[in-house]
């Protein structure tokens, strides 16, 4: 867009997902970098009189993690499924220690929380237990790698925010069905867990505006090379 570091900054504002898309439909924002819409935000567009367009710009995965005190290394996505919903309860049962299991979700609307909802349990109901829902994405993965009973903890986050934002050496990724999370297993859709971040605009944006230009470059050669030298998986297997 032929602007400095400097003046791009100015554009640039950091937030919550849920919150990202409540500037996007008030029109502070142009376009977004998130993870899909959840029904109750498709349903402030709507009130909002706002149509939306999801393009993905790379690919990303869903991902479990434990303390690495707990011998647990894989679970499948039913063990996962009966976990959240309450039917497995001891880690016993899932091939570990004789202990309770703490599994711990985010809040409503949060980005994770709605892909937990969409592409791990699918429609299947989590449990609701107010003690074990944590605000913010740091703070989820700090109650898995500092709890005291760290060695029962259970949570998820996505693979780039676990591997490169927030990495701790105290929590590791669970293989889920036998498949590891990595660049390439995401990036080949054999994690079975596997997702996207998106850019999110309005329809009514008008087709030579900057958020346009901008995603049209994210989406060519070299943007997808800027991401995945950021640490994001390309859209496309190089």
């Amino acid at each position: 867009l032929g602007l400095s570091n400097d003046e791009a900054a100015k554009f640039i504002k950091q937030n919550t997902t849920h919150n990202a898309y409540v500037n996007l439909f008030n029109k502070t924002a142009d376009i977004i970098f998130v993870t899909e819409p959840s029904e109750a935000e498709l349903k402030m567009a709507k009130d909002a009189n706002v149509e939306i367009e999801i393009t993905p710009v790379v690919k990303e995965g869903f991902v479990f993690l434990v303390n690495t005190k707990n011998p647990v290394n894989s679970l499948t996505s039913k063990e996962i499924q009966d976990i959240y919903q309450g039917n497995i309860k001891n880690w016993k049962e899932v091939g570990g220690e004789d202990k309770d299991i703490i599994a711990y979700q985010r809040e409503a609307n949060s980005g994770s929380q709605t892909l937990m909802e969409q592409i791990v349990m699918k429609g299947l109901k989590l449990t609701n237990s107010p003690k074990t829902v944590i605000n913010g994405m740091s703070g989820l993965i700090e109650s898995v790698a500092n709890y005291d009973n760290s060695d029962r903890a259970l949570g998820y986050s996505v693979f780039y925010y676990a591997k490169t934002m927030y990495s701790k050496d105290t929590i590791k990724l669970l293989d889920v069905d036998g498949v590891k999370p990595d660049n390439s297993t995401i990036a080949s859709g054999k994690y079975p867990f596997t997702t996207g971040y998106y850019a999110v605009m309005r329809k009514s944006e008008p087709k030579d505006s900057n958020a346009r230009k901008l995603l049209a470059w994210l989406l060519s050669d070299d943007g997808q090379k800027l991401g995945e030298n950021a640490g994001y998986v390309p859209l496309k297997v190089r």
